[in-house]
């Protein structure tokens, strides 16, 4: 082993390089340790919960947990319904998943139009999900339509009207292809007559706002809605209903879940959410010619799709409506399930409400 020199400069430089050294180490050593005592309460604060429901957590650093999860899927031409799907942006955060059904070679072809709008109580859910995409794309195939799903912000990063304003933009996108646009598949193979808006739970919600709205701010080119489906609309009342009555907390979890996407809401006494309040504008303004409504048995928002269409009979609407309803089954059971039996049931209704123009 090499020693340090015996000079006496040498062994000075030696004492204040040891010195220096074990200033170092016992500063880190004290670091380490009252590291937990510094930084705690501020980890602590950036990380305690701020809001959580069955579908959804937040905390106070604005980290965002969303607890129902699902995969996104890239579009394709599908091997088994030969249904193409591609993505298109709208505006700066707002875009779609465009399906077309298989076309005859040289023949032209004018098909209905359908914009959809997915459901996830206006926090979860996505146009180019897997659920989402699975159970439209086949959808495109058996309806013989066109279909515009649209991805639209979500809270709480975006609270409403975040969604309604982005839903707003994707139908006067559509809308603006009447006279050419730069969708090729809107431009050249869309019947702008028979368009169609469609949604599940809040996207059921979204659908009646978009044709209130078109009731007084009217679309491009004159285009004006054919029909409406709504699916389990996500629709909330003042009064206890009996399909509320089966599950009160999960209705409790879902009007706070309400709250939190729309900060300026007064609950469920806003027209946003009850379309059937007091002082809520009339059903009579909704800009469409034939509306369905459709509802299952156990779900917990069953009541309020019903409501809905008592409501809009009793309007001055003057147009035809329609309720179904799926015995034995839950909400968007379709979409999780869109194989099963009563889903297939369920779409031909749709089918025929769609095609019967």
């Amino acid at each position: 082993m090499i020693q340090p020199s015996k000079s006496p400069a040498n062994q000075l430089i030696y004492i204040y390089i040891s010195i220096f050294l074990t200033i170092i180490l016992t500063t880190t050593y004290f670091s380490l340790l009252l590291i937990p005592f510094i930084s705690s309460p501020s980890m602590a604060s950036d990380d305690e919960i701020q809001f959580e429901s069955s579908i959804i957590r937040t905390y106070k650093s604005g980290r965002v947990e969303r607890l129902w999860r699902d995969d996104f899927v890239p579009p394709s031409i599908d091997s088994t319904t030969s249904v193409s799907s591609k993505d298109a942006v709208i505006t700066p955060g707002v875009s779609a998943r465009l399906y077309l059904p298989k076309l005859v070679d040289g023949a032209p072809v004018k098909l209905p139009i359908v914009v959809y709008y997915h459901g996830g109580a206006f926090c979860l859910g996505s146009a180019f999900s897997s659920l989402s995409h699975n159970y439209l794309n086949p959808l495109a195939s058996q309806f013989n339509v066109i279909i515009v799903s649209v991805e639209y912000r979500l809270a709480p990063e975006y609270p409403i009207p975040a969604a309604y304003e982005d839903s707003w933009e994707a139908l006067k996108w559509v809308a603006s292809h009447a006279e050419g646009g730069p969708d090729p598949w809107l431009a050249d193979h869309a019947d702008f007559k028979r368009l169609y808006l469609a949604g599940d739970s809040s996207g059921g919600n979204i659908v009646h706002h978009m044709a209130m709205r078109a009731g007084t701010e009217q679309l491009d080119c004159g285009v004006q809605i054919e029909g409406l489906v709504m699916i389990h609309p996500y629709f909330l009342e003042e009064k206890l209903s009996d399909s509320e009555a089966v599950g009160p907390v999960t209705i409790a979890d879902m009007e706070k879940t309400w709250k939190m996407t729309c900060p300026s809401t007064t609950g469920v006494d806003d027209h946003r959410i009850n379309p059937m309040a007091d002082g809520a504008p009339s059903l009579s303004g909704l800009a469409c010619k034939r509306v369905l409504v459709c509802v299952a048995e156990k779900d917990i928002l069953r009541d309020g799709g019903r409501s809905y269409y008592k409501r809009l009979r009793q309007s001055e609407w003057e147009g035809e409506g329609e309720i179904t309803e799926t015995e034995g089954e839950s909400h968007m059971f379709h979409v999780f399930n869109p194989t099963c039996e009563k889903a297939a049931t369920q779409s031909r209704k749709i089918s025929s409400f769609l095609n019967s123009v």
